[in-house]
């Protein structure tokens, strides 16, 4: 199987698997994890933040780093095709109790103007009080459009004047700083809270992080406490974690190149209406319209394709570094057999 489903379908390489393997572990429910400390400092050092919190998934680093910084009633502003709201399980009610204020951003990326359009007058007692924005770098739906720098930085300085927490979802926050050759420290200083995901694009089998103040990881301890997400002997995985931030961010860059050869390959193909732009890893394209999502990728299964149907008419292909040139050039063979 050619698998393009996702970046989170990559298995650890040896060498990941031989750090696992040697990782110095305790229990980090009781905070004495050395390998888990080690990833969450180094994680935090990165971005120049003060501290960091060690999770199972993307989705919960989120919902908790939403929930440590808000108050149920309140509302988070957002785009109407970002993760935290589409693709939590309805996190930001069930765990927060927040009302949503979604935009329509360009490819999922809101501007600074939409969210000071958005924000409600505190005196006004039928409106919720607007206390957050949150914005996701890369736009996983925008197939993986990335937000340039000064327009985080008005965004930011409308939450400053507004009092607003901004939150990233950096779930494939890696892949959008190799593309723009972004600097890690100009994101810590921009956002309150920051959660990167280890388990896409970089290899790691599991792994989140929540990165902070020291208040905000407190209180986030807590949280995931509260949901269950305390574990024992994660130094295993942590160990993963730190294989990935220090081997597999640069090389981001080879998967960018594949993802932009698959889109000239989807130009020769009769089924294809359009292709969303590719900035990054993630590859979108429209069918025409006499064929359904869900067949496609019945059909390119049979290919020994994998993919997704990602909204009417679409589908995403997700390069990633367990896909190589051997399977580009078979991926491109077997491309022109489904239809």
């Amino acid at each position: 199987m050619i698998d393009l489903r996702s970046d989170t379908v990559t298995k650890p390489s040896k060498e990941m698997l031989e750090a696992m393997f040697s990782a110095q572990v305790g229990d980090d429910v009781f905070g004495d994890d050395p390998t888990v400390i080690s990833l969450e400092q180094k994680a935090a050092n990165l971005f120049g933040m003060e501290n960091a919190l060690f999770c199972a998934s993307g989705t919960m680093t989120n919902q908790i780093g939403i929930k440590a910084q808000t108050q149920p009633g309140q509302e988070i502003i957002c785009d109407k095709y970002a993760h935290i709201y589409l693709y939590e399980g309805g996190g930001l009610s069930t765990n927060s109790q927040l009302s949503v204020a979604l935009l329509d951003g360009d490819r999922g990326r809101i501007s600074a103007q939409q969210v000071k359009n958005s924000i409600n007058n505190r005196e006004d007692i039928h409106r919720p009080i607007t206390s957050m924005v949150s914005v996701e770098n890369t736009m996983n739906k925008g197939g993986g459009s990335i937000y340039e720098m000064d327009e985080l930085q008005n965004i930011k300085k409308v939450c400053d004047e507004n009092n607003l927490i901004f939150h990233l979802d950096g779930a494939r926050l890696f892949n959008a700083i190799v593309a723009k050759k972004q600097n890690y420290l100009e994101y810590g200083q921009l956002f309150d809270s920051i959660s990167i995901c280890l388990s896409k694009g970089l290899g790691c089998p599991v792994g989140s992080l929540l990165i902070g103040s020291n208040e905000t990881i407190k209180k986030a301890r807590r949280i995931r406490k509260a949901l269950g997400g305390g574990w024992r002997q994660a130094g295993f995985l942590a160990a993963a974690g730190i294989y990935a931030l220090e081997n597999n961010i640069d090389r981001l860059e080879i998967d960018h190149k594949r993802a932009i050869l698959i889109g000239e390959i989807l130009k020769n193909q009769n089924f294809v209406k359009d292709i969303y732009p590719i900035d990054t890893n993630i590859v979108i394209f429209k069918l025409n319209d006499d064929i359904e999502a869900t067949d496609f990728v019945n059909l390119a299964k049979k290919q020994n394709i994998g993919c997704v149907a990602f909204g009417k008419g679409l589908v995403r292909f997700v390069t990633h570094l367990d896909f190589n040139d051997d399977m580009l050039m078979e991926f491109e063979t077997s491309l022109k057999n489904i239809i």
